[in-house]
């Protein structure tokens, strides 16, 4: 029998509970235990607590999606991962067998869980759920390829199909959004206008190669177009990536990209969300897409992208902002919430370990 603590999710809109979660030790096909070490905090953990995408039939369940620890054991059929193994645990599938979920308890009460969750000291998981790591990346940056490094840059690469000198406006300068500046830079797109509410997080931004930034805290949506149209001399935009899923903020993406312009939206909107556009000009050229995860694929993507932190000098590290322990993981979703982390938040299951 393995015993540890987990943050779990129990009501929706009340904080998370820091429960004593019970494992039989037993892994079926495909499963692997590991040990978390650091966890991210990502908007769609967020979005679960509020209940964004509607009534949560799974309650009470764990919670994360981007991670980083050791395999401790693994299940039949788990060929790509051995015991000792450092792993990154991500949400995108990946090469491996797609397990069945696992089976937790507290008190007797059924905890569920997805094929992978973070929040917590340990973790089963599916083998196609996670991903070696180099050993000369730290806990905390490896648990940033989860989500956060990997959906920015396969949003970039992916989704908008960013090219040299395009002109891009990225909406919400959060984890996600930030690597999406900082692989946009990497492509010589230019300008790159990162708007935000909080001025720590504009300021982040222009160290991820953001060209120019803008504090919406109080504009409306017309002040905030005529301000983006100032910094492109009344051009208008090739890529516009929302990342707050505003339908507002999505019909300004639409109206201002230009003839072949893309709008692609990362943020989910609410459940209840309509968005109003004329349609005419997706006939000839203008598209608009949501994304999932940037199209990441893990198994090549998480090693190409952790190369270029040797290859060209990217510290993903700077993107962290505050670490805390897994008992004040409430303290660190309400800072997200208030902007007082610029960056990603980490969690430390077992710090002095690491």
């Amino acid at each position: 029998m393995l015993n540890f603590q987990g943050a779990v999710l129990t009501q929706q809109n009340q904080p998370l509970e820091i429960l004593t979660i019970e494992h039989s030790g037993v892994l079926e096909v495909g499963q692997v235990l590991v040990k978390i070490y650091t966890s991210g905090i990502c908007g769609s953990q967020i979005g679960e607590i509020d209940g964004v995408k509607g009534h949560d039939k799974y309650l009470p369940h764990l919670l994360g999606h981007e991670g980083a620890g050791v395999v401790q054991k693994i299940g039949p059929g788990v060929r790509k991962v051995k015991p000792g193994d450092k792993v990154v645990l991500h949400w995108r599938p990946s090469s491996g067998i797609e397990s069945q979920p696992p089976s937790f308890a507290w008190r007797d009460k059924k905890i569920n869980a997805g094929l992978v969750t973070t929040l917590s000291q340990y973790s089963v998981v599916s083998e196609n759920r996670v991903t070696i790591m180099p050993e000369e990346i730290d806990f905390e940056t490896a648990a940033l390829f989860g989500c956060a490094i990997t959906t920015g840059f396969g949003v970039v690469t992916n989704d908008a199909k960013l090219k040299i000198g395009e002109a891009l406006v990225v909406i919400g300068a959060g984890g996600i959004g930030l690597n999406i500046i900082q692989a946009a830079s990497l492509t010589s797109a230019y300008p790159i206008i990162a708007v935000d509410l909080h001025d720590n997080r504009l300021g982040l931004a222009k160290n991820m190669g953001a060209s120019h930034v803008i504090n919406s805290q109080n504009l409306d949506v017309k002040a905030l177009e005529t301000l983006i149209l100032e910094y492109l001399k009344n051009q208008k935009v090739d890529v516009f990536i929302d990342n707050t899923g505003i339908p507002e903020i999505i019909e300004l993406g639409y109206k201002i990209t230009e003839r072949e312009g893309r709008v692609v939206l990362v943020g989910v909107p609410h459940i209840d969300s309509r968005i109003s556009i004329h349609s005419f000009p997706l006939h000839f050229g203008k598209s608009i897409v949501g994304s999932h995860g940037g199209r990441a694929q893990p198994q090549s993507d998480i090693p190409k992208y952790a190369a270029l932190a040797d290859s060209i000098g990217i510290k993903f590290s700077d993107l962290i902002s505050q670490e805390y322990l897994l008992e004040d993981v409430n303290k660190a979703i309400s800072d997200m919430r208030s902007g007082v982390i610029a960056g990603r938040c980490i969690i430390k299951m077992f710090p002095e370990d690491i």
